[in-house]
């Protein structure tokens, strides 16, 4: 179950943006996740359910988004429309993925001291 280890790379690297920016405090993580990432959603939540306390994430709320499976021609660019043969209607090469499988952490909510 690799996603311990993604929760505990992504914690710190959330900590390491937070303190970059002298965080007091992370409140929320958003995560977007493609169905060709190798990533289970549930799993990822239940690890990050035990990763998290004692950290500066330790009362942020994981919000995870999904993500889209995206095929290209590499040669014109097309993008294929989903459920269509992996090659181009345009000009018959085969399609290269270009999307959705990736693990992206898209957005950190941090609680920053106000300066007077």
């Amino acid at each position: 179950m690799h996603e311990y280890s993604l929760t505990q790379a992504l914690i710190e690297r959330v900590e390491r943006e937070a303190r970059a920016r002298g965080a007091l405090a992370v409140h929320r993580i958003r995560v977007r996740i493609g169905p060709l990432s190798g990533v289970e959603p549930e799993l990822l939540v239940t690890a990050y359910g035990h990763v998290r306390p004692g950290t500066l994430c330790a009362n942020a709320e994981l919000d995870l988004a999904g993500d889209d499976l995206v095929w290209r021609c590499e040669a014109c660019g097309v993008a294929l429309v989903p459920g269509s043969d992996l090659c181009c209607a345009d000009c018959g090469l085969p399609a290269r993925l270009a999307g959705g499988d990736a693990l992206v952490l898209e957005r950190i909510e941090l609680e920053v001291p106000t300066h007077v």
